[in-house]
């Protein structure tokens, strides 16, 4: 069965043609330029019944009938498929998805979550909180209704195609999700992924373990795996329950209760860098402490000095409460 778009494009190609057929069709029977010949043509398909240019020859008058009799063929072909299109509803969803495509074009330094299984929405449900710009990749048809109605970004397709991914932004995108049910679709994804943006930083969901090193291999910067962290998870409640609790707090209800930042360096006025911890003064700045610090070299430093010097390429995690990130925010 045709589509309502492909009817609807049909009817276009078919409404330039007859009017591209009239055109030549006048200037090979009656030796006209290019203007006299649209006139006519233009005045023949609409039938408003102006004045010919000149008395019109049989052959002419022949061709006059035939222009006619199909372009009126033509315009009811037309209004049936936009007819059916606007009772459908399919005219206004195209209309959305190109909108919907244009925001996602001005997207930069965005997220790309592939997959809006459960994994998927929980990426997605913590990346809202934090108020990140993303692009879901899907293609199950009952999933795009619920992202549809939700009314958030996404692009429907294979995930493990070039080009999806490029109609995500991945050329533009800073960070790229991989939740899907299947290891191999990971892998193609961070394989694809990698290629068309080496400094997307990548992080795949796994099943097994042996998906892992193939993973990394491919270019994934992180593997995480599900069944294994969160049996890991149950362990840590038995052995160390408030310790994990109240990590939960700071990961996982962090958009209530506390937060975790990230601040890099690089981000600072200039006037920082090369200054250390204590100088930043974030504690009576903002409220917020600073807990942790990434060296240039990717290195962690738990509970950091204050003698600690900012340099380049090297960040800070900060820990404060939701109004004290703001001002975290509001300030760098």
């Amino acid at each position: 069965m045709i589509s309502l778009k492909s009817k609807l494009h049909k009817a276009l190609f078919f409404l330039l043609s007859i009017q591209a057929i009239g055109v030549v069709g006048y200037m090979l029977l009656s030796d006209s330029n290019f203007i006299d010949a649209l006139y006519m043509t233009v005045i023949t398909i609409s039938t408003v019944g102006f004045r010919e240019v000149h008395p019109l020859d049989d052959s002419e008058k022949i061709f006059t009938i035939f222009l006619i009799l199909t372009s009126l063929s033509l315009f009811g072909y037309a209004v049936s498929a936009f007819t059916e299109a606007l009772a459908s509803g399919e005219f206004f969803k195209q209309l959305k998805r190109k909108k919907v495509e244009r925001e996602i074009d001005k997207l930069k330094n965005h997220t790309i979550v592939c997959g809006y299984g459960r994994n998927g929405m929980q990426a997605i449900h913590k990346l809202k909180n934090y108020q990140e710009k993303f692009v879901v990749v899907e293609k199950d048809k009952e999933l795009i209704s619920v992202l549809d109605e939700e009314g958030l970004l996404y692009i429907e397709g294979d995930a493990t195609t070039d080009e999806v991914l490029l109609k995500a932004g991945v050329e533009k995108a800073r960070n790229l999700i991989t939740a899907l049910p299947s290891d191999a679709d990971n892998l193609f994804v961070v394989l694809t992924a990698s290629q068309l943006n080496k400094e997307c930083r990548i992080i795949s969901r796994a099943s097994n373990e042996s998906s892992y090193s193939k993973l990394k291999i491919a270019g994934a910067d992180n593997v995480i795996m599900p069944d294994k962290l969160g049996g890991a998870h149950m362990a840590s409640l038995v052995v160390t329950p408030d310790v994990i609790e109240f990590v939960d707090r700071l990961t996982i209800e962090g958009e209530t209760t506390a937060n975790l930042e990230e601040v890099a360096v690089n981000d600072l006025p200039k006037e920082y860098l090369g200054k250390t911890i204590f100088d930043l003064d974030l504690r009576k700045k903002t409220g917020c402490t600073v807990i942790g610090f990434k060296t240039s070299d990717g290195n962690y430093i738990i509970n950091p000095e204050a003698s600690i010097k900012l340099l380049a390429d090297s960040g800070l995690i900060v820990l404060g409460r939701p109004e004290q990130i703001v001002k975290l925010r509001d300030l760098f």
